[in-house]
């Protein structure tokens, strides 16, 4: 699953204006971008380390995405002005450019290419969303996971050797290193963290991918396939 990194897909001049109009910033894990319900009016360029971007309804917490290096925060409520509609919270340390709305705004209105830029990561979120919907009805708890463990793969996946850890041996498939939890995927899947358990364990793809304290490993493309249900 290939990503849009709002930051690959800038023109170089845009990135220089973003630098030039932001303001460097270091966050330690726990720490919060944004909180939802609020009007702060701040954009955030993450350059390293990963944001779990979640909502809480009641007690119940539901997590949207998570987000990694050259990936946007804020950008919706930079647009139109709205509230926020969600905490964004660094899982891990992060370092990210900060900008107001208003200096955001002036950077996309000084280089048109910025523009296309948000345009394309608001449709691959959205794309990622309606897939999301899509398999919920009917239910489809493998594909849901399926989709999410593609995302972080995707974004944090780092080779894992032969020997089982991360070097310059043969691949053997990819692990991500971050603080997510069965019951995190659950949140992220809308399932809860038995039934993550449950897929994980299943014949299919046992022995393919291990969720473990702080590492994600998936031995098999060929089991996440099977899990997404994919040709």
């Amino acid at each position: 699953m290939e990503l849009t990194r709002f930051w690959d897909a800038l023109p170089e001049r845009a990135r220089e204006a973003l630098r030039r109009e932001g303001t460097t910033v270091m966050m330690k894990p726990g720490a919060f971008l944004v909180r939802e319900h609020t009007h702060t009016s701040q954009v955030f360029v993450l350059h390293r380390g990963a944001v779990k971007v979640w909502v809480d309804r009641a007690g119940d917490v539901a997590i949207l995405d998570v987000l990694g290096p050259g990936d946007l925060v804020g950008e919706l409520e930079a647009v139109d002005g709205g509230v926020r509609h969600a905490n964004a919270e660094a899982l891990t340390a992060v370092e990210a450019t900060r900008l107001t709305a208003d200096r955001f705004r002036r950077v996309l209105d000084a280089h048109p290419g910025t523009v296309w830029a948000v345009a394309a990561v608001l449709a691959e979120r959205l794309r990622d969303a309606d897939e999301l919907r899509v398999a919920h009805f009917p239910d489809d708890p493998e594909r849901r996971l399926a989709g999410r463990l593609l995302r972080l793969t995707s974004r944090f996946g780092s080779p894992l050797a032969e020997d089982g850890g991360p070097g310059d041996g043969a691949a053997a498939g990819v692990e991500v290193r971050l603080p997510v939890s069965q019951q995190d995927l659950g949140r992220w899947a809308g399932m809860g963290r038995r039934k993550v358990a449950q897929i994980l364990t299943a014949e299919s793809v046992r022995g393919g991918l291990d969720v473990a304290r702080n590492v994600i490993v998936v031995r098999s493309a060929d089991a996440l396939r099977r899990l997404a249900d994919r040709d």
